[in-house]
């Protein structure tokens, strides 16, 4: 089968593959191609079908009821939840997520050893640093996040990476490619936006929050190889696959680190020159995003930049029906902060952990688009490609 087909989703034969990247028989391949392919029409044909819906059926009805059109976000939420092809839309999405979670798992499982086995191979020692005290939060302790069997962090073995592995085969199913072969577009997207910006600057130490298995964070080591850059996460399977994986890549100027971001006094103050996460904040809770903002103001050098990347925040200049579906993650795919995150006043806690109003800035971040997937981007209507993966930077100059 070509690498893409004649709707222009690339074949899951075409994922970035390396070292520690777990290995797909015909039927799997096919398994995950299926559910790629369901994804896009949920997306393409039956979401649209949904929002005229909402404007035909769901809102009149609310408004001839109550005589007047939803106030919020919530009250729509709840009047859509009565149609019916609303109801088909979310259960077939719910569905995709729980099939491409146990289809990755039982995956990696049946080749457990053999991946535990390369990592360690493939581990320099000097570049992953695990601590047996760190403890996993409460508030990711008690979520099966985005329907994975063990979250993130759960070990089955010594020495286990198979959540990393399950992550890593999965995510071009979800996305459709748009990341890239590696899952690295919002990483590329990321050096783009800091060349454009600041054309000569060159940090000489990097700090990656929440890294996972550091799909974000290797390009931003690619790109300025000669700082010495730091990724931590509390989850060890994913910082040991993201170890080797990075060395399969032939990526050496990064360590990563067992750390919970909400404490990180290991690092001293003024450390860092460019502190920044990727879609990493709403897995946290409230309070523990208050110390992460108040730790990234320690630890952020003079004339450095904190940076993070997230979803853009509800605000009255987003359509109440399009909250109501950048909501749907918080109540069906198992992201209890994902709501609350985008309600609260991301300035006002970066204010409160003490950087200035005028340090702070605004942006916006699209994953670069990996033309060799995407052979018809011509340069003029790429960000239509990149459209599901455009996020909002809430950041600091200091």
């Amino acid at each position: 089968m070509p690498e893409a087909d004649h709707d222009g989703l690339p074949d899951y034969r075409a994922v970035g593959r390396h070292a520690v990247f777990p290995n797909a028989d015909h039927d799997q391949t096919e398994r995950f191609n299926f559910l790629a392919r369901l994804n896009r029409h949920l997306a393409s044909v039956v979401l649209p079908g949904v929002a005229d819906a909402y404007r035909q059926r769901v809102e009149p009805a609310f408004e001839h009821a109550q005589g007047r059109k939803p106030a919020h976000r919530r009250e729509a939420r709840q009047a859509l939840a009565a149609e019916p092809l609303y109801q088909t839309w979310s259960a077939l999405r719910r569905n995709t997520m729980e099939m491409r979670q146990q289809a990755g798992l039982s995956l990696v499982l049946g080749q457990r050893d053999q991946l535990i086995g390369e990592t360690r191979r493939l581990i320099d020692e000097g570049r992953l640093r695990l601590d047996p005290q760190v403890r996993i939060p409460h508030y990711l302790s008690a979520v099966d996040h985005h329907c994975m069997p063990g979250s993130y962090y759960t070990e089955r073995t010594a020495d286990d990476v198979t959540a990393a592995a399950n992550y890593d085969a999965g995510m071009f199913v979800t996305t459709g490619g748009m990341l890239g072969r590696y899952t690295d577009g919002g990483g590329r997207g990321m050096v783009e936006y800091m060349r454009r910006r600041h054309p000569n600057w060159r940090p000489r130490r990097i700090l990656d929050l929440g890294c996972g298995l550091g799909h974000n964070v290797l390009p931003i080591a690619e790109a300025f190889a000669d700082a010495e850059v730091v990724a931590v996460d509390v989850a060890a399977p994913m910082l040991r696959y993201g170890a080797a994986r990075a060395a399969s890549l032939g990526v050496d100027n990064v360590v990563f680190a067992q750390a919970d971001a909400a404490d990180l006094a290991e690092f001293d103050a003024a450390s860092f020159d460019w502190i920044q996460s990727t879609m990493f904040l709403h897995e946290t809770s409230c309070r523990a995003l208050r110390r992460i903002m108040s730790e990234t103001r320690r630890m952020i050098a003079p004339g450095g930049f904190v940076i993070h990347i997230e979803q853009p925040q509800y605000d009255a200049d987003m359509p109440i029906f399009e909250q109501v579906m950048r909501d749907w993650d918080a109540f069906n795919n198992n992201e209890p902060f994902w709501t609350k995150l985008h309600d609260v006043d991301l300035d006002q806690y970066m204010i409160d952990a003490g950087f200035e109003r005028h340090e702070l800035f605004h942006g916006g971040v699209t994953a670069v688009v990996d033309r060799e997937l995407f052979p018809d981007a011509a340069d003029d209507n790429a960000e239509d490609y990149g459209r599901k993966a455009a996020w909002h930077i809430t950041g600091a100059h200091v």
